[in-house]
């Protein structure tokens, strides 16, 4: 992994710094049922997304296997944005037009029309005149296009999507605020615990196993794709495995793919690794299995003493 730059890490710790996620893919979903299409195939209630409301949310398959992690931002009165991992606005689509029988909606893959910005820190909205715009709210900023307030880096975070044609206006009202590399992104990422796609998640993961059932998996909304699987093992309580975080004793990074062991019993794998300056150690994530993944649990990663943790880290 390539190193990050101490000052960098630092301002977004305790300054800001923007990261151009341009490269997300973008679906809009438009029309007069566009709410209640994608509240039946979303994990997360969208029906009760208000308007200029967001949500973070899966789209699965009706086994609950991970199609895409997604934001879900209710811009204007019956249209619908999602925002997911570069290279899957493709797949998203599919998925979306395979279930769009007779509703009233449209599907737009809107990626290349708008550059998206993620500006993270705790200055951050004093720099972006947005300190009054609530979590997970959307503010409109006219020909600039839209703002996105949300904590997905565990730090205050504001997406801002703008029109390609508009790129170099909004790069001039960043003027102030660092431009981050990816490396520092990857950290920040590993610490806030986002699942990434093609390492945390594909399509064989169960959308329950990411962990993220408080943020994105609603069940009190009614029926959804993939809702009888996941209800099923919370009940039974049948899930082998889940997503931990393990902070490491030292600054050696585990190498992916990893196993994480339990003396000498494999109990899991690394899926992502980094150096966190905050923690000054080494630290994983890890789909670690049932009876392995309480916090406080001791493991060792390529030899080296770890311990799992709650998360975010």
């Amino acid at each position: 992994m390539t190193p990050i730059s101490a000052a960098e890490y630092d301002a977004a710790i305790n300054q800001a710094v923007w990261f151009d996620l341009s490269a997300h893919g973008k679906i809009e979903v438009a029309g007069p049922e566009a709410c209640v299409f994608l509240n039946n195939l979303a994990t997360q209630d969208v029906k009760g997304l208000a308007l200029h409301a967001s949500c973070e949310s899966f789209l699965t398959t009706n086994k609950a296997r991970v199609v895409a992690h997604a934001m879900i931002s209710h811009v204007r009165d019956d249209v619908f944005l999602l925002d997911v991992a570069p290279d899957l606005a493709e797949k998203v689509l599919a998925h979306l037009n395979h279930f769009l029988i007779s509703e009233q909606a449209e599907l737009e893959d809107r990626s290349a029309d708008f550059a998206m910005f993620r500006i993270v820190g705790p200055n951050a909205s004093a720099l972006l005149d947005v300190a009054n715009l609530e979590l997970n709210r959307v503010r409109s900023l006219g020909e600039l296009g839209f703002i996105r307030r949300h904590n997905l880096l565990a730090l205050d975070g504001f997406d801002w999507f703008c029109p390609i044609a508009r790129v170099d206006d909004v790069r001039a009202k960043l003027g102030e605020i660092a431009l981050g590399t990816p490396a520092t992104y990857e950290t920040l990422r590993i610490e806030a615990r986002l699942p990434a796609v093609g390492a945390e998640y594909d399509d064989q993961r169960f959308a329950m196993e990411i962990d993220r059932t408080q943020q994105a998996i609603c069940y009190t909304k009614g029926c959804f794709l993939g809702q009888e699987t996941i209800v099923m093992a919370r009940d039974r309580g049948q899930l082998n495995r889940v997503l931990r975080g393990i902070v490491m004793r030292d600054v050696s990074v585990p190498t992916v793919g990893a196993k994480v062991l339990k003396g000498t019993e494999e109990v899991g794998i690394v899926t992502s690794a980094t150096y966190s300056p905050r923690r000054g150690c080494a630290i994983a994530l890890a789909y670690v299995r049932r009876g392995s993944w309480e916090p406080g649990a001791e493991v060792t990663l390529d030899g080296q003493a770890g311990t799992v943790s709650a998360l975010p880290m």
